[in-house]
């Protein structure tokens, strides 16, 4: 232990090596040897001149000192030393890592993939195969080697959903069963919450080997959808432990007038001590609520902390339409006056003739004691109703008095009205004026309190009917209709059967009616609680979050189907982010309303570990690297020693030896980019995708291809440029880069041409979908559909995957695997012919004569090849030293491939070995 930290060795053996330092001090002080001091009176002639190079006579102690210490460091690089190493007992099966790679995954994402990555390190140290899975997006369970899998990290990231029960019973029931005893270890890494289905996965993983449980102790926090309540917006948030108080923040996200994302607003949620939930409210001015996108509690970098915003938090657009008045000057009689009262804070009021009206497509239209309407009025209401709209109609003495439906429905009204009016509390009255019925539970205004003083004195009746009942949806204290509705295509018709005015009830000058406006202002809005307003509908996606809380595009993600969003579980196909059905939006979030989260608890046999505790470090490179400059001192120390380093030289040596350049090592000397002009030259070259940086990164990747080449062969390759397809010359470019981006245009058919032509000539195009850390090949993601369309048009012979004995395992390097960022075995070329035999004694077959005019794979070569302008490498591959491995396996793949183009197949002709030889003899 040092400072609290501990350090092992992977091959401590090496360490007895140390015990010849003494005697290396030893050796070196006795060289040179000490010279025997003799006076020779001569001498005094040979004072004061001076020799150019000097020899001391014995090695001073400091350079010894430097010396032993780069001895020392080498023998203690190559005996690996470990920080932090762990004292658990080594496994010797296959490991399982095991990821919940949830939204909850997200804030401590980097710590979770450092551990993946400590995990993978010690695997391979021990000789183990391991497996990475994620319960998100389970795949086929395959144990590969530890160091394999280091370089498919990058691309491991979380998802926006959690796991689900059936995800992971389905999980369990296809991992391998463990004969005799032989199974394999898990490793899971949770997210701390609880969930269904965890115990049937666990009690599998446990009958096939030992599971331990790494996560973090702290608290998931999660931000419920915002809703929007008598005039302001109410945000809740979550946490799955009770604890400290704690102050969050949310911010309100919105565009403002020149259409830039802006934080609107920010409201404070702070949990209390010990409370697991917390809300707030907001009062916004309509204007920047319509502009409202998303919500998010700052400092959270989760999917679970951002609400979007959709169509049930916009201001609405309601039209009034009154029946004619002669009432001039009484404006506490007009129809209007009171719905304008009730409606102008929270929505967008608009008055006109309906003819001008239907034009603007209004969330809800208004009509107050409006009777009758044209032929042509009622097609065009009922096709806006069709569509979405809300009808909402209040009755009056025209409607009462008119002999609209009466003996059969009218479609624009939910119910058979009696003729007349009925009269309560007068001289000529039934009665005493009646008070409002409780709401049903069925009733969109459940749960709104009535008030004593609001009473009925007038209202229209609706004729009994077998729908009547179904139809009601509030009522007074005798049973008789209030509030009517009934469904009309998408939309719904609603009838007041009272005035918009206090005419006939109490009920304007109350604040319940502002209350049920609201309400059924609301309905006009889509929500997912509302199924049968989802149901055969089809909702293609916008945009979704990813695991981070990012909006993306959702480019080619399928339809879902409207039963599917208000069913709400969240998977691969049904990810949480914005939807749209003609003009509605509807938001998908990864909380819904009400849901609560729950500390995952696990049992007493299970061991469980913090996700922030010592990690295992290897510190080879440090010690070795140290070793290399101790070593490089001491060359400097030497020459300095002996007099033939001094003055300006030293300093410059000096500076030369710290400050080497990168561009020493890059091909700044290469010619200006040809554009396919020089044909003497050999120039590479990629396709561009229109993608900046696919396209950068392709440029790149050629650039480092061509230095490589430029060092290890004879090919001086030109600097490499990029090709247009529609307006460049193919004949100059004896390789061609094609990356696979999903999308890419599709060539025109002069395009196609040049491209078959360049392919029959004896060109080579290298396709690389890029999707190996996720896909193979042949598999329906978006590159390999692309790839698909794209080589439609090509005039490509038969493919099969590269076989061991192909030409390009062996024209300038042996290989048999071909990694580029990605680590994967699926390269698939020009089919061998049907004849093709191996010759006795030949290793391999004689196998087509010709150049394999396309190679397809997925593995990022360019990204394993990019270098800058200075050398230097911009993408990481793998880790530590397994991973400039696999860099220098991508370099020496792309070295075949040239070297495969520019010369044939004429490493084939070794078959003819057996006849040269042959003829030698005689």
């Amino acid at each position: 232990m040092i400072g609290g930290l501990a350090i092992g060795f992977a091959t401590p053996w090496l360490l007895a090596a140390l015990i010849a330092l003494p005697v290396l001090w030893l050796i070196l002080r006795a060289i040179p040897p000490a010279p025997i001091k003799r006076r020779f009176p001569g001498v005094v002639l040979l004072l004061g001149l001076s020799d150019e190079d000097t020899v001391t006579d014995r090695t001073p102690w400091w350079l010894l000192l430097l010396r032993t210490l780069a001895i020392a460091a080498l023998i203690i690089g190559l005996a690996g030393p470990l920080l932090n190493p762990q004292s658990r007992e080594a496994g010797k099966g296959p490991l399982l890592i095991l990821m919940d790679a949830s939204w909850a995954s997200a804030p401590d994402w980097e710590a979770r993939r450092e551990m993946v990555a400590a995990l993978l390190d010690e695997a391979a140290r021990d000789g183990r195969t391991a497996s990475v899975q994620r319960l998100t997006m389970p795949e086929q369970l395959r144990f590969l080697p530890a160091d394999a899998l280091q370089s498919r990290l990058a691309g491991v990231t979380p998802m926006a959903w959690e796991p689900n029960n059936a995800t992971m019973t389905a999980f369990a029931a296809t991992l391998p069963e463990a004969p005799s005893g032989q199974g394999f270890d898990t490793v899971w890494l949770s997210d701390g919450l609880a969930r269904e289905g965890r115990d049937t996965l666990l009690t599998a993983l446990q009958a096939r080997g030992a599971v331990r449980v790494i996560q973090t102790g702290l608290p998931t926090t999660g931000l419920l959808p915002a809703t929007y309540e008598d005039g302001r917006l109410l945000l809740s948030a979550i946490r799955s432990q009770s604890g400290p108080a704690q102050d969050v923040t949310a911010r309100v996200i919105g565009t403002d007038p020149s259409g830039a994302e802006r934080v609107l607003a920010t409201l404070p949620l702070d949990f209390d001590l010990g409370a697991t939930s917390t809300e707030n409210a907001i009062v916004l001015p309509s204007e920047l609520r319509a502009r409202v996108s998303r919500f998010e509690l700052a400092g959270l970098r989760s999917a679970g902390a951002v609400a979007l915003s959709d169509d049930s938090l916009r201001r609405r657009e309601i039209a009034l339409i009154a029946g004619r008045d002669d009432r001039e000057g009484l404006q506490l009689l007009s129809p209007l006056h009171y719905l304008r009262q009730a409606l102008v804070p929270s929505a967008d009021v608009i008055e006109g003739p309906l003819a001008d009206i239907l034009p603007a497509n209004p969330d809800v239209i208004v009509m107050a004691d409006v009777a009758i309407l044209s032929d042509g009025e009622t097609e065009a209401m009922l096709a806006w109703l069709e569509t979405g709209g809300l009808l909402l109609r209040f009755a009056g003495p025209r409607l009462a008095a008119s002999e609209v439906s009466r003996s059969e429905e009218d479609p624009l009204l939910p119910v058979r009205l009696r003729a007349g009016g009925r009269s309560i509390g007068g001289a000529m009255s039934w009665g005493e004026p009646k008070s409002l019925a409780p709401f049903d539970q069925d009733s969109p205004f459940f749960g709104l309190e009535v008030p004593e003083e609001v009473t009925v004195t007038a209202q229209v009746m609706a004729q009994p009917d077998p729908t009547l009942a179904d139809r009601v949806i509030a009522s007074l204290s005798d049973g008789t209709p209030l509030v009517t509705r009934k469904p009309v295509g998408e939309g719904q018709v609603v009838l007041m059967h009272v005035t918009a005015n206090a005419e006939w009830s109490g009920l304007p000058l109350s604040g319940l009616f502002v209350q049920m406006l609201d309400r059924l202002a609301v309905l006009s809005a889509v929500g997912t609680d509302s199924e049968t307003q989802l149901a055969g509908t089809t909702w293609q996606p916008l945009k979704v979050l990813d695991g981070f809380g990012r909006l993306e595009d959702a480019q080619t993600l399928p339809g879902v189907s409207g039963e599917a969003l208000a069913e709400a579980t969240l998977s691969e196909t049904l990810r949480p982010g914005l939807y749209r059905d003609g003009d509605k939006t509807l938001a998908l979030p990864v909380l819904a309303a009400g849901a609560t989260l729950a500390p995952a608890t696990w049992p007493i046999t299970v061991p469980v570990e913090g996700l922030r505790g010592a990690v295992t470090r290897d510190l080879a490179g440090l010690f070795l690297s140290a070793a290399l400059i101790l070593l490089a001192v001491d060359v400097l120390a030497s020459l300095l020693v002996s007099g033939r380093l001094w003055g300006a030289r030293a300093a410059a040596s000096v500076l030369a030896l710290l400050l080497v350049s990168p561009d020493a090592f890059a091909q700044d000397d290469l010619p200006p980019p040809a554009k396919a002009i020089n044909s003497y030259e050999v120039v590479l070259g990629h396709v561009r995708t229109g993608n900046p940086q696919v396209d950068d990164t392709a440029l790149a990747g050629l650039r480092g291809l061509s230095n490589v080449l430029y060092f290890r062969t004879s090919i001086e390759p030109a600097t490499p440029t990029t090709v247009d397809l529609e307006t460049d010359e193919l004949a100059f470019y004896p390789f061609l880069y094609w990356p696979i981006t999903p999308d890419q245009p599709i060539p025109s058919r002069e395009a196609y041409g040049k491209l078959n032509a360049y392919l029959r000539s004896g060109g080579m195009i290298l396709f690389d979908t890029r999707d190996a850390d996720v896909a193979r090949f042949g598999t329906a993601s978006p590159e390999g559909r692309m790839l698909q369309r794209l080589a439609a048009g090509l005039d490509i012979p038969p493919l099969d995957p590269l076989p061991e004995d192909h030409v390009l395992t062996r024209t300038f390097y042996l290989l048999q695997d071909f990694p580029g960022r990605y680590m994967n075995r699926d390269v698939w070329v020009e089919a061998a012919p049907a004849d093709a035999e191996r010759i006795e004694g030949m290793p391999f077959r004689n196998l087509n004569d010709g150049v394999t005019p396309v190679v397809i794979g997925g593995n990022d070569w360019a990204a394993a090849w990019a270098v800058d302008t200075r050398g230097n490498t911009l993408f990481p591959v793998g880790r530590g030293r397994a991973g400039e491995r696999q860099r220098e396996l991508a370099y020496r793949f792309g070295i075949n491939l040239i070297m495969h183009v520019l010369t044939g197949n004429y490493k084939s002709d070794q078959v003819h070995v057996p006849a040269l030889l042959d003829r030698l003899g005689q």
